[in-house]
């Protein structure tokens, strides 16, 4: 009888007795070399760990290119000098380079005044050498509201000065300036009305009440600052060379982005919670040659927070911040306080930060209502002249009558530094963990703290190893 007519339980052996001869012959045609060499390129393909990752993700942020279309807003209707409000100038020249496939909207040598400016896909918005944009003081000018995260909470608010929502392949280049003109006069006093209960805190009280976004509408009426540039869920964005000054908030703050890269900017105010570059919820993100010069944290690495961080639930990771130099500020690098969603994979190298103004060096801040994974964070090759505080400084208490009663207890391991030379600090390590979630596995190596007043100061902290690391010029742990 044929094979498939006999039973089944004898077709299936045959089958396995030519498999298995199959198999052994195939093994025997591989020499020995050859089955390793299988092996180490199964070993390749595995995910990297640490410093080894960094060239990968470098090779996926690549800036987005522009054709060779210009688009310059003078021909639009906008009049140089400072005076004229130029809004729907800069509007239809935005509108007809995107409609056009994409290009450079140029902003020539002269002073212009604008409201919002709101970008679209496959537009670069440059700001020509000589350039001054000065942003409109009138709060009106950044209406109608549209969605924005402030402090890590999503509502509908007044317009940033720069903004984009969901759009693809956009920049802001270019060596010109960008003045936000907030003073003691105009957006910063907003700090201190933010406060009052119908606005700050009515919107704390929306996101514990999940309340959706769409019915957290402010704007006219409250006092919640634009930040200066937000891009919101945009994909493949550039911010090259431009120097922006007199922030009304934080300056730059790509929401929900892939593939940023930040280069060469400038960023100086002295004004209220006017972070230089907070980064939140992105992934793949390039910040490198820049320098900051801030009234809060230099970089500030955030994920949402509290119920909005977690129902998004998208963590900020593959960032990598180098050769930058931090003036004055709350931190160099900081994570957090707004980091609910989570934090990994961070790289921060061959950075200067030195101020007497410069509080901490490295900062990361949560607490048992924000809570948040923050794992793999490592910095290495660090000059750091002069901070008031610390060196590194982990504060998992941070703002603790917003934490009391709450148990989303934040877990914060694997930290690496390494490399780190400094001159002047109160503390070398500032450590402040919780009983509920100690701080985990943190690796001090090849450092050396000079003018450290009260030596490292650790609480709840476990797997703490500081190798080779001195302290005042004696090694520590003797």
């Amino acid at each position: 009888m044929t094979l498939n007519k006999r039973p089944f339980f004898i077709r299936h052996a045959v089958t396995v007795a030519v498999a298995m001869l199959v198999m052994s012959v195939v093994f025997l045609a591989v020499p020995p070399n050859d089955v390793s060499a299988a092996g180490n390129q199964k070993n390749k393909t595995e995910k990297l760990s640490g410093w080894d990752q960094v060239p990968q993700i470098l090779k996926r942020i690549v800036p987005p290119k522009f054709p060779d279309r210009k688009f310059v807003i003078t021909e639009y209707g906008a009049v140089p000098g400072g005076k004229e409000l130029c809004t729907e100038a800069f509007a239809r020249a935005v509108d007809a380079c995107s409609k056009a496939g994409g290009g450079h909207v140029v902003v020539p040598k002269g002073i212009f005044l604008t409201g919002a400016i709101h970008l679209k896909s496959n537009v670069d918005l440059h700001i020509s050498e000589g350039a001054v944009v000065r942003f409109s003081t009138d709060p009106n000018d950044y209406l109608p509201v549209v969605h924005v995260r402030w402090e890590g909470s999503d509502v509908m608010n007044y317009s940033p000065l720069i903004y984009a929502y969901g759009q693809e392949n956009i920049a802001l280049t270019g060596k010109g300036l960008l003045d936000g003109q907030a003073d003691s006069t105009h957006w910063w006093p907003w700090k201190k009305l933010g406060n009052q209960p119908e606005s700050r805190p009515r919107l704390m009280k929306l996101n514990d009440e999940k309340v959706p976004v769409k019915d957290r509408v402010f704007g006219k009426g409250y006092y919640l600052r634009s930040t200066f540039v937000e891009f919101f869920r945009c994909t493949n964005v550039l911010i090259k060379d431009v120097r922006l000054v007199k922030a009304p908030f934080w300056f730059l703050h790509p929401v929900l982005c892939t593939n940023v890269t930040i280069d060469g900017i400038e960023t100086d105010s002295n004004g209220p919670n006017t972070d230089g570059c907070d980064p939140e919820s992105c992934n793949d993100v390039l910040i490198q040659d820049c320098i900051f010069n801030n009234g809060d944290d230099c970089i500030a690495i955030k994920s949402g927070r509290n119920n909005d961080g977690r129902r998004a639930h998208v963590p900020a990771s593959d960032i990598i911040i180098k050769n930058c130099t931090m003036k004055d500020g709350h931190g160099g690098v900081s994570i957090g306080s707004e980091i609910s969603g989570g934090c990994s994979d961070i790289y921060v190298e061959n950075c200067k930060l030195s101020s007497p103004n410069l509080d901490q060096a490295l900062r990361i801040k949560s607490n048992s209502k924000r809570g948040g994974v923050i794992r793999d964070i490592y910095a290495r090759n660090l000059e750091i002249g002069q901070v008031k505080v610390a060196i590194l400084r982990i504060n998992l208490n941070y703002d603790p009558p917003e934490a009391e009663g709450y148990k989303y207890y934040p877990v914060v391991k694997n930290i690496f530094v390494q490399d780190v030379n400094t001159k002047k600090s109160e503390y070398g390590l500032f450590l402040n963990g919780l009983p509920e979630s100690k701080i985990r596995n943190v690796v001090v190596k090849d450092c050396r703290f000079d003018g450290v007043e009260k030596g490292n100061d650790i609480k709840n902290a476990t797997g703490l190893k500081l190798e080779n690391v001195y302290i005042n010029g004696k090694l520590a742990g003797e």
